[in-house]
């Protein structure tokens, strides 16, 4: 009988059922006088029992503004000591955290913030070459004459309260600092009190997915969704309280927010803030002098750090794991970080926001074969099948649609009903529109999106394959490959390469690289050298945009055939 692309998650370490407000206070008293972060850009070390501290006096504050339970609070801000306190206070006040991307602008924000009706923002002034202060100045104007927490304004209409970061007064703003006074007693009552009637199922955080088209959708995500999440993501990788995590990814997307900050939680471990945003130096640096033991980040940023021109001087050798994860990693890189950074036990992870977001992770038992080709196995207490355009179950080794389904899936896309039932089946199976296979022992394999799969003169074509072989050339560094409209074979293969640094290659060699090693028609047909990719701040590689461009440059907008 022909064994198919279907797997359940082992059951016998039971879900969390509690809140994250209530673990939070148990591990604080648990670990109290532990290292629970280091933010290194701000020069702040927190203990377990001072970070409670510091969480329960912005918790208490934000009720005391008078924000209620279900009222969603937005956090637009880089990573620091206050993204951290707002996530935990939020969670224990029963408020709902948006986060809002770092890279959002006017537009995006005005549309965030009235797609999910927040009452609060908390923000930085700025951040890279966004100045947050100025942009929701010019969308409230109104905020130049308002008392700080009574804003009204015509544009975001449910916003009230504008929370700075930093001590500059802004007129019509609180600042944060104002949060971290003292509550009194019978304040923390009311708080343990509100703790008591908040729920596991309870919406806790809106993630906004980054869609190539159309406007972001807000997954809403509970406490069951995110702690859990957290709680086993670390257990693959075995952290305990004597680990630190070493967090250049953004806290706004779930690889910071759920992988790092409550995968740290849930195991009394202690994070490491190394900057405000990804700095392969800061990454060394902080792994070096704080003795990290595990590293998390997208491909591009284990790139950025083993290529530094400096690597070699840090003694990295504290490290033991991470997790790469958040877009396909290539094997040779893989590879690099094992043998180069010391991460024996490094871990592959695959997810989306939707699903909270891992559904399928490596061991750090498997092979490195395994470990390198593959994005492991179910996660426990989570069900995962590949199908085809059908609907039906495909044979392991058939590639098909990867859907997964259990504790992890995502409440809905906020206000969004016909959405939510396009990505979510009447079964409760989420549909990935990534395409996989599973092999003989339930390890799977992300061959590339739905949507990117090339289709040349009938012969099915999977960008990553090409990527994967392109990256043993000892003269790339980096590789995307796309597909554009061709009027003989309806789709031709395009590579952006980024060559090593001191190393030039022809596109010559290149395809000579490719002859008799791979399919003729996976060669591709164009070849760009470039020095980077256009990419989400989470590192996301936006393929979208270069196929715009190459379509845009060779002029073949008109040659799509149907």
């Amino acid at each position: 009988m022909t064994k198919l692309s279907h797997d359940k998650g082992a059951t016998d370490v039971p879900l969390i059922e509690q809140t994250i407000g209530a673990y939070f206070d148990d591990a604080c008293a648990t670990y109290a006088d532990r290292d629970a972060l280091v933010s290194r850009h701000q020069n702040d070390r927190l203990t377990y029992a001072e970070l409670r501290r510091r969480v329960d006096a912005v918790a208490c504050s934000l009720i005391r503004l008078g924000l209620e339970k279900g009222d969603r609070v937005a956090i637009w801000s880089p990573n620091n000591v206050e993204w951290l306190l707002t996530q935990h206070a939020t969670a224990k006040a029963g408020l709902v955290l948006v986060n809002i991307n770092p890279a959002y602008r006017r537009a995006e924000l005005e549309y965030a913030v009235n797609k999910v009706g927040c009452r609060a923002i908390i923000l930085s002034p700025a951040f890279k070459t966004s100045n947050y202060v100025e942009m929701i100045s010019d969308l409230t104007p109104e905020l130049a004459t308002s008392q700080p927490g009574a804003l009204k304004a015509a544009k975001l209409p449910t916003l009230q309260f504008v929370i700075r970061l930093g001590d500059e007064k802004t007129p019509g703003m609180l600042n944060f600092g104002e949060l971290l006074s003292a509550p009194s007693d019978t304040e923390k009552e009311k708080l343990a009190a509100l703790g008591r009637t908040l729920k596991a199922d309870d919406p806790i955080n809106i993630q906004f997915t980054s869609g190539t088209t159309g406007n972001p959708k807000g997954a809403t995500l509970t406490h069951r969704n995110i702690l859990n999440n957290g709680f086993f993501v670390g257990e693959a990788i075995r952290l305990t309280e004597q680990d630190k995590i070493c967090v250049p990814v953004p806290l706004y997307h779930c690889f910071g927010m759920v992988m790092a900050n409550l995968g740290a939680l849930t195991h009394g471990a202690a994070l490491v803030y190394p900057a405000e945003a990804f700095d392969p130096l800061a990454v060394l640096q902080a792994v070096s002098e704080e003795r990290c033991t595990t590293l998390y980040g997208v491909p591009t940023m284990f790139i950025g750090a083993l290529d530094h021109p400096d690597f070699a001087k840090y003694d990295i050798s504290s490290l033991r794991t991470g997790i790469m994860a958040g877009s396909p990693c290539p094997i040779e890189v893989m590879k690099r970080v094992i043998n180069q950074m010391n991460m024996r036990e490094v871990t592959i992870a695959y997810g989306m926001t939707e699903t909270s977001p891992v559904s399928t992770q490596s061991s750090v038992d498997d092979s490195i074969e395994l470990r390198v080709s593959t994005v492991g196995r179910v996660q426990p207490h989570i069900e995962i099948k590949i199908i085809d355009s059908e609907g039906n179950i495909v044979p392991r080794g058939v590639t098909g649609e990867f859907c997964t389904r259990g504790y992890s899936i995502m409440r809905g896309y906020w206000g969004d009903i016909a959405k939510t039932a396009e990505a979510v089946d009447g079964e409760g199976w989420m549909h990935t529109g990534d395409l996989a296979t599973m092999d003989d022992n339930g390890y799977c394999n992300i061959v590339g999106r739905i949507k990117d799969m090339v289709i040349r003169g009938g012969e099915n074509v999977y960008p990553r394959e090409i990527e994967e072989f392109l990256y043993r050339h000892p003269k790339i560094k980096d590789v995307q490959v796309v597909g554009l409209p061709d009027k003989r074979f309806g789709e031709e293969l395009c590579a952006w390469i980024v060559p090593r640094e001191g190393e030039t290659i022809t596109e010559d060699e290149v395809r000579d690289f490719c002859k008799g090693q791979i399919a003729h028609y996976k060669v591709p047909r164009y070849i760009r050298f470039v020095d980077g990719f256009p990419m989400t701040v989470t590192g996301k590689i936006q393929k979208f945009l270069i196929r715009d461009q190459m379509k845009q440059e060779l002029g073949l907008e008109e040659n799509r055939t149907a």
